[in-house]
């Protein structure tokens, strides 16, 4: 195997490095940071972790991505990706928060494992209809995972003395028993707390719209917007209207400003067993996601990325940040795209939005008690919007049944079960609708007839002027002979005619290649064929299919007379076993 080279692109990047380049990143970094710190608040919360575990993601994860990643514009940290699983994951009572740390390290194991064997490019090949369908049923999730917060939906519980209180309502796992659960505690709604979701929305989406034009407020993302005045709002409706019920973050949680210590989670053997699926699921995630973040970035900047160094990036961040209580990380687009179009160009834009970030959760992170839950699910719901992808839902409607079978297959299992499943079953659908279609590619056509060649009239000329003589069958095989053909090749033979012919060519000219279940067809077809005295003649064997053949040590059972070079030389060969017989 070719040795890798372990170059991350800031090294590259720091050759002719200089203050204009710095200034660009600077601000790059500073307003990537401010983007940040909103969507890293909300998605720890909705991960089910505390707040400044998801800017701790943001700060350790970011700041390794740009460090080591083969992308020289990618911000890495938390992403609504991972949400679904992390909650899962985390709501478990079986793994917990442990259980998550040790999955995200064991997924940046094999994000380590896919850079360094080079398998980056491989990841590129996973049918676009599975990271549509479950990208769409994320998205869906994270739209019903917020609706309690939205509605200010509550339930009765008692308290440490035992009395009768309302809390936030907690909600099942599953998607259909979300909606039920909502349905039943309907009566609970809140006004108040929908008004603040509803204006925090608009502010989010119009109001960067009307500051388009003006100098830099059109820098500021519109999730800050809607969160800082809706916190105002907050404050004033219970300072000045005494309006209580609308929960704020410091209701829920109580945020610690500080960078925890490292921390080795206890890993068994045991644990590492249940969560490899998870983690196979998070690499996997974490690797499409963060490659074509890096590929879209790619044809904005005119670049190329390293997929296989970003691959290890990636790896490596998710193996550092469980070590501080982190959640999973990958490159985000969002914030990818918001560094290019702030000027940023060098990985050194993303070692400064870690380092903005690091400064807010130490400095300003007690005030964050302020935000309200409300204006968070707020910043979500533009998040699964964003992510729904719903125009390229429905343009691949209109594809082939196929494509859409595995994009509703995959967005099914997605909402009402589970990304792991969701992505298995994809990817297993896919597989054999591609072995179906390749299937479908490669045909098998037969050219004989039983004639008496002395007569001329009684002959079959086929369109390449081909003489086939009485008591000789030709079959082409043109496309891949693999297992899903090896049956169709025998059930062709056996049904073409009742007459068994003295001599078949097997015409093998337009074979790309021919797998192990291919192989073993053919061997069992000349034994057989050699049983009823039936000669058997390979023609025109490609060189690749050629030496397939001979290191399985096929021509071992075959007589190398029977191997032709050309359809000619196979005919008159042929006609020597006819006139024997």
């Amino acid at each position: 195997m070719k040795r890798i080279a372990l170059k991350p692109s800031l090294l590259s990047c720091l050759k002719g490095y200089n203050r204009e380049i710095f200034m660009k990143d600077l601000m790059a970094g500073i307003i990537v940071g401010i983007v940040a710190l909103p969507l890293a608040i909300a998605f720890g919360i909705a991960s089910g972790v505390t707040p400044e575990k998801g800017i701790i993601t943001a700060i350790v994860a970011g700041f390794l991505i740009s460090l080591l990643g083969g992308s020289r514009v990618q911000i890495g940290g938390p992403t609504g990706a991972f949400i679904i699983i992390i909650y899962g994951i985390v709501n478990n009572p079986e793994y917990g928060l442990q259980g998550l740390l040790i999955a995200t390290i064991l997924a940046g194991v094999i994000l380590v494992a896919l850079g360094v064997f080079r398998l980056g490019a491989v990841i590129k090949f996973i049918p676009y209809p599975i990271i549509i369908g479950f990208t769409a049923g994320i998205a869906l999730t994270i739209f019903t995972t917020q609706m309690g917060d939205v509605l200010g939906l509550t339930e009765e519980a008692r308290s440490t003395t035992g009395e009768l209180i309302r809390v936030p309502l907690k909600t099942p796992g599953d998607f259909v028993g979300k909606w039920l659960c909502y349905a039943r505690n309907i009566g609970t709604f809140n006004l108040w707390n929908f008004l603040v979701a509803a204006g925090s929305l608009l502010v989010i989406v119009l109001l960067p719209r009307l500051l388009r034009n003006a100098p830099l407020l059109n820098k500021i993302p519109g999730s800050l917007y809607g969160i800082l005045l809706g916190t105002v709002a907050v404050l004033l409706m219970k300072s000045q209207l005494g309006i209580e019920g609308i929960d704020t973050i410091g209701d829920r949680f109580h945020i610690q400003a500080q960078l925890p210590a490292m921390v080795v989670p206890s890993i068994t053997f045991e644990l590492v067993q249940k969560l490899m699926p998870v983690a196979f699921t998070i690499a996997i995630l974490g690797a499409i996601e963060s490659l074509l973040s890096a590929t879209v970035a790619d044809g904005v900047i005119s670049d190329k990325h390293d997929s296989n160094m970003e691959l290890i990036a990636q790896g490596v961040a998710n193996m550092v940040t469980p070590l501080f209580g982190g959640i999973p990380a990958t490159g985000a687009i969002a914030r990818t795209m918001t560094n290019i179009n702030n000027g940023g160009r060098t990985p050194m834009a993303g070692l400064i939005h870690a380092l903005v970030l690091l400064s807010i959760l130490l400095v300003l992170m007690p005030y964050a008690e302020y935000i309200p839950m409300a204006s968070l699910a707020a910043v979500l719901l533009v998040v699964s919007y964003n992510m729904s992808g719903w125009r390229a839902f429905r343009g691949l409607l209109r594809n082939p049944k196929s494509d859409v079978t595995v994009l509703l297959v995959t967005f099914f299992l997605t909402v009402v079960f589970d990304l792991t499943i969701a992505i298995e079953v994809g990817l297993v659908l896919a597989c054999a609708l591609f072995m179906k279609r390749i299937m479908e590619t490669t045909e098998i056509s037969v050219i004989r007839d039983e004639i008496d060649p002395s007569d001329e009239a009684d002959m079959n000329v086929h369109e390449e002027h081909l003489v086939i003589p009485r008591g000789c069958a030709v079959y082409e095989i043109n496309g891949p002979y693999f297992f899903g053909i090896a049956n169709k090749f025998d059930d062709l033979m056996a049904n073409i005619d009742h007459h068994r012919p003295r001599v078949r060519i097997i015409r093998m000219r337009r074979v790309p290649f021919i797998d192990s279940t291919g192989i073993h067809n053919l061997q069992n077809l000349i034994e057989m064929n050699h049983e009823d005295g039936t000669h058997v003649i390979l023609s025109g064997v490609t060189p690749k299919v050629h030496s397939q053949l001979e290191k399985a040590g096929f021509y071992q059972r075959m007589n190398p007379d029977h191997i032709c070079p050309h359809i000619d030389v196979a005919l008159h060969k042929a006609r020597e076993f006819l006139s024997e017989s």
